[in-house]
């Protein structure tokens, strides 16, 4: 893959002093030093030559062979959003994202995979930015290749990517708008299960009332922080666990068999061009569903 950018400055400058302003990383430049090339105007060359406005600066880079442990399954994915860089999927319910011992070859990384071998992707690595628990369903955003997944990272870390779940809690009378900031620590009796309590670290969740329901309310909210489990422990600490989250003591029932949970939104900047991107997915079946059973 090529990534070229013009210089415009009227000072000169140098390759080097052009990519720290670009803000790109240092490791992905001695990767592409290694095993690709630094250009001036088609013309390879190092890092310290000179450049001056008008000039084009291209790193080439060798394509990303994928991993064999991350086996390809074609099972298809529903893509949302897709350009060079990204791709964002709509992952379904019942689909981990990642693979294990237990799921070799059924996580939505297999698939991923699986689509990159069907489209013949020079770039075969899958970056996986943002993921989630296998029965939440939703939003799920991919870098297509080393640079985009380590300016979207830049991006995690500085709580620029905004994730936005809708849930429906078995709670009906939640405030219009209220912000949770209770810290999550694990629980002394499991390794899976998490727990609101004075020695965990912080975490700050912010939710919206968008309709209250027959003994439920369906709920939009943002994460602030991101501790495992946050908003499923949130919502049984505030005694309105998550509709079919039986894990945290929620109510299990027709149509709902899991938590109800859904990344519906995805909020970040391209990378690349800087556009602010607004990424939405419609709630499933399963959780439309519960909502037209109980609406009061």
């Amino acid at each position: 893959m090529e990534f070229i950018w013009n210089y415009s400055a009227d000072k000169p400058s140098t390759i080097k002093s052009f990519l720290k302003e670009l803000d790109i990383p240092r490791s992905f430049i001695s990767w592409v030093k290694f095993s690709g090339s630094i250009q001036l105007n088609g013309q390879e060359v190092t890092v310290r030559k000179d450049i001056k406005a008008g000039d084009a600066v291209s790193l080439v880079t060798a394509n990303e062979q994928g991993y064999d442990t991350v086996i390809p399954a074609y099972d298809g994915i529903e893509v949302v959003y897709e350009d060079r860089d990204l791709l964002v999927v709509n992952k379904p319910v019942d689909v981990v994202s990642i693979p294990s011992i237990k799921n070799p070859s059924s996580s939505m990384a297999n698939r991923i995979r699986g689509y990159y071998m069907e489209k013949q992707y020079a770039d075969q690595v899958i970056h996986i930015v943002t993921r989630l628990d296998r029965d939440t369903s939703g939003l799920m955003l991919i870098a297509k290749h080393r640079l985009a997944h380590a300016l979207l990272d830049r991006q995690i870390q500085a709580r620029k990517i905004i994730k936005i779940y809708y849930a429906i809690s078995s709670r009906a009378d939640w405030l219009e708008h209220g912000l949770i900031d209770a810290p999550i620590a694990r629980d002394e009796d499991s390794i899976i299960t998490r727990r609101v309590h004075e020695s965990g670290k912080q975490a700050m969740t912010e939710y919206w009332l968008e309709e209250s329901l027959t003994n439920s309310s369906l709920l939009k909210l943002q994460l602030h922080t991101g501790r495992t489990h946050q908003i499923r422990v949130h919502m049984q600490h505030l005694d309105g666990a998550l509709v079919g989250d039986d894990l945290y003591g929620g109510i299990m029932t027709e149509p709902l068999m899991r938590q109800a949970l859904h990344c519906g939104e995805l909020r970040f900047k391209q990378p690349f061009t800087g556009e602010e991107l607004v990424i939405k997915q419609s709630l499933p079946s399963d959780m439309q569903e519960w909502i037209n059973l109980n609406r009061a």
